[in-house]
């Protein structure tokens, strides 16, 4: 399995980061479905595609996508539980279950995954959105080692 991050002028200092741990594939940086297309041409499928602005997503999340993927997968959560995170989204055409910047691309006709996990429902879109995946992080952080331990306590 290989790893590319897909780059545009608009981020040179993205590109300067990732440059030389992973391939890169440099766009022209006309916008995410142009510059996606771009990438697909230069990629074989059916390869996952994730959108940078998905800070929450964890490894076992992928997994799950890409076991439930039989080709082609939009990777969609309810609107109604962005709305609950107060997460931002595209006012579009209304649809129950939003994209959620994970999907897999093959030769074949979109099949959906649809997902309830908060992890997927997180895109960084604005200020907002980052002050969201802050605190959903921050209560992740403190599920998993502790409030005491993160304020300092070096425990017993």
């Amino acid at each position: 399995d290989t790893a590319y991050a897909v780059v545009s002028p608009h981020a040179p200092d993205t590109h300067a980061h990732v440059a030389g741990d992973l391939p890169v594939v440099e766009t022209a940086g006309d916008g995410y479905v142009a510059d996606l297309l771009t990438a697909l041409d230069t990629v074989d499928t059916p390869v996952l595609t994730v959108a940078a602005d998905v800070p929450l997503l964890a490894a076992d999340v992928v997994d799950d996508v890409v076991a439930a993927a039989d080709g082609s997968t939009s990777v969609r959560v309810p609107r109604a539980l962005k709305e609950l995170l107060g997460a931002s989204t595209d006012e579009g055409d209304g649809d129950a279950w939003v994209p959620t910047g994970v999907n897999v691309v093959g030769d074949d006709e979109d099949d959906v995954y649809r997902s309830y996990d908060a992890r997927l429902a997180v895109n960084v879109n604005r200020r907002a959105d980052a002050a969201i995946a802050e605190r959903l992080l921050d209560a992740r952080t403190t599920a998993a080692f502790g409030a005491d331990r993160l304020e300092g306590d070096d425990g017993p």
